[in-house]
């Protein structure tokens, strides 16, 4: 048993000291971690050290010429990857890196299912078109035809990656397959997820098509033969399922490696599109950067951490030259760093005044008046040009003093203007954060 008065990533640290930095830097858990290498844990002949600790799984694998098998499941269920998303893809592209192969699964069959992890309610079942589509836009994010040395993962290196979709082995499975696959849980186990059981306490209905997500995601770890799982703290269930599994079926079960939600530009609740506080992969240069230099100073360690490979002891100490280090170093890693720097540029001139010489010259993003019908109110046009969402964001947006035109505020909702002529070549601002150059 793990000592309960340590955290369970210093439990780990303790428990794995010879871990390379590149593989413990903002680790959360790690399972099974035993004691020490060397330790009366070990002495017993029954337990082999290669299962019982990471670091030692490592060196068996070094001596034995061969590379990890390093798995970490996707579920296509949108179509933008976030960078809370991106702290586990960091972790699979150093192992890559490392040599080792990493297993990327497209749940494909899991995500017509919908993983039950963090919801409240059973979720909408996806259609398999809509989770293809998903799922090519996820690898071409991940850095499908990209160039490695600025992509996520590493797509070009023969045998670092492996890309492979679960319906290849839970499509084919029968009757008999699946009630011995049920047959190897119970629904106290099952009852025991944090998510059933407040669900099962409140009243709220959990679906029997549930309960099988975790033993279908813990079954792809049997086909892959798995040396290690990848997951967020909030998938230690689903992750252990999958040693459960490959015990069942006489294979070496694999390591569980967790790390931390990341929180969003809060600073508070976790990274989530629904909640407005991503910044996503796509994103250029200067709306990353902007929204990036904005984030409050009690996360921005957490963003250094498991967003870039910085020393932090080396960084400044001030919080605001910390937050812009942080900040440009995560844009550098996506758009280089020439792009980087300018953007860090360019998000000083539009702040300090959008109608000055440094914003006329910035490399804002455009957004085209062209589908605009004039003429046009000013809620009507944020929404027309994809600044807001809705009309009726945008004027929330513009009655909280939140939207300036090229540094001038607009205060008024249903200011009309004429055509084209007024306003190309400005620069529409919502809030610190987007810019976008408006062009006929």
């Amino acid at each position: 048993m793990v000592d309960q008065q340590r955290s369970p990533a210093a439990a780990a640290s303790e428990g794995d000291a010879t871990l390379p930095t590149w593989l413990s830097r903002g680790l959360a858990d790690l399972f099974p971690m035993g004691i020490s290498l060397g330790s009366r844990a070990d002495s017993n002949p029954s337990k082999n050290v290669a299962d019982q600790h990471l670091a030692a799984r490592l060196a068996e694998a070094e001596s034995q010429g061969r590379p990890l098998r390093v798995k970490l499941g996707i579920d296509p269920t949108g179509s933008d990857i976030h960078l809370g998303h991106s702290i586990l893809f960091r972790k699979l592209r150093a192992f890559q890196d490392a040599g080792h192969t990493a297993v990327l699964i497209i749940g494909d069959f899991t995500a017509r299912i919908g993983d039950p992890t963090g919801k409240s309610a059973t979720r909408v079942q996806l259609g398999a078109a809509e989770v293809e589509a998903n799922a090519e836009t996820y690898l071409v994010q991940l850095g499908l035809g990209q160039d490695p040395a600025r992509a996520l993962l590493d797509f070009e290196t023969p045998g670092r990656l492996e890309v492979r979709r679960n319906s290849e082995w839970l499509a084919a499975m029968d009757l008999p397959a699946v009630i011995d696959l049920l047959g190897t849980s119970t629904v106290g186990q099952m009852l025991a997820k944090e998510d059933f059981a407040n669900r099962y306490g409140s009243g709220t209905p959990i679906s029997l098509h549930e309960f099988l997500y975790p033993l279908l995601q813990g079954y792809d770890s049997v086909a892959i033969e798995a040396d290690l799982e990848l997951g967020g703290t909030d998938q230690k269930f689903n992750v252990a399922m999958g040693r459960d599994l490959q015990r069942h079926h006489g294979l070496r079960p694999q390591f569980g490696l967790l790390l931390p939600i990341l929180p969003g530009l809060d600073g508070v609740q976790k990274m989530s599109k629904s909640l407005g506080n991503t910044v996503g992969l796509a994103e250029d240069a200067l709306s990353m950067y902007s929204k990036l230099e904005k984030v409050p100073d009690a996360v921005v360690n957490d963003y250094l951490t498991l967003l870039t490979d910085l020393d932090l002891a080396a960084l400044p100490v001030n919080p605001r030259e910390r937050q812009k280090a942080m900040a440009l170093a995560i844009t550098a890693a996506r758009h280089g760093v020439a792009a980087a720097t300018a953007a860090q540029a360019d998000a000083g001139s539009l702040v300090a005044g959008a109608a000055g010489a440094g914003a006329a010259e910035a490399e804002v993003p455009e957004a085209s008046l062209a589908t605009v019908n004039f003429p046009a109110k000013a809620f009507y046009l944020l929404a027309a040009v994809g600044v807001c969402s809705s009309s009726s964001e945008a004027r929330r947006q513009i009655q909280a003093g939140g939207v300036k035109l090229d540094g001038e505020k607009l205060s008024d909702p249903n200011r009309e203007f004429s055509g084209t002529q007024e306003l190309a070549g400005k620069v529409l601002q919502l809030g610190k954060k987007t810019f976008r150059r408006l062009v006929e």
